[in-house]
């Protein structure tokens, strides 16, 4: 069994489905609304667990009814959560998350890890591979030095990644992100991939470059469909056991596409679960 470890963000969702997403002092009422735990790495480790993987979550959840909602929805999903704020009670980050019915589209606005500072582990679990998303930094550069292979979720660019990159195996990072793929191998990142929404998946590796283009899918709910690329990315990592090489990138990057895929399909926070669970990847 391929066991991964995850570090960083989770938060507890409001996904509220809209035929329009409202204007400024506009009220509108939702189709639907559900409750689910989110962030990059909450995200990321359901996909782990949906593909049979072990995944174990590290974060910072407390002791809120909130919070016991976000575990309660990770463990129904095959996710190990190990909270380093368990006696906090202070609510947890709440994202509210609006979803265009039409094309999947998506609005968020979460507070994140502002403010909430934690004391990262001594000891670091054995694992296959290590997902990092940045959002706790002390506890991304704990993680960051373990003897796995590393995969970095850039979604944007965070003060931690000046000291964080030199200790990343794989950077995937957003086509918004401000650094360049040279910038990022000149900071000691071996393999680089680069994101664009529905188009084609960039990497670089080796000195040599290429593509992966996504089979085209009707979009339905494009919410964590990034988070969810980065599990099934890291995933694959774990699976291979060893830092990716040139060859192995257009394998792992179409598993990522593929799994993604089956994400914006489905709508709702888990509605895509149990057909990734029941495929064959």
């Amino acid at each position: 069994m391929t066991r991964i470890l995850l570090a960083g963000l989770c938060t507890v969702d409001v996904v509220q489905r809209v035929a329009d997403i409202p204007a400024a002092g506009e009220k509108v009422q939702s189709e639907t609304v559900a409750l689910a735990a989110g962030g990059p790495a909450a995200n990321a480790a359901v996909a782990v667990a949906a593909l049979g993987g072990i995944p174990t979550l590290l974060t910072a959840l407390g002791a809120h009814p909130l919070a016991l909602l976000a575990l309660r929805d990770l463990d129904d999903h095959g996710v190990t959560v190990v909270d380093l704020l368990p006696a906090k009670q202070d609510p947890p980050t709440v994202s509210a998350v609006t979803v265009r019915d039409h094309d999947g589209e998506r609005t968020v606005v979460s507070h994140n890890a502002a403010g909430t500072t934690i004391l990262p582990p001594v000891e670091i679990l054995e694992t296959d591979a290590v997902l990092v998303d940045g959002h706790h930094p002390a506890l991304a550069l704990r993680v960051a030095r373990a003897t796995a292979p590393v995969v970095l979720d850039a979604g944007s660019l965070k003060d931690v990644h000046s000291e964080l990159l030199p200790l990343v195996d794989v950077c995937a990072c957003s086509a918004s992100y401000p650094l360049s793929t040279k910038e990022l191998h000149d900071r000691g990142v071996p393999v680089v991939i680069r994101t664009h929404g529905p188009g084609a998946v960039e990497w670089s590796c080796d000195g040599r470059t290429g593509e992966v283009h996504a089979q085209r899918v009707p979009a339905r709910d494009t919410s964590g469909a990034g988070d969810v690329w980065h599990g099934a990315l890291t995933f694959g990592v774990g699976r291979l056991g060893r830092v990716p090489t040139a060859d192995d990138l257009p394998g792992l990057i179409d598993l990522a596409n593929r799994v993604a895929g089956v994400k914006v399909r489905h709508v709702g926070p888990r509605g895509w679960v149990d057909e990734v669970r029941g495929g064959t990847w």
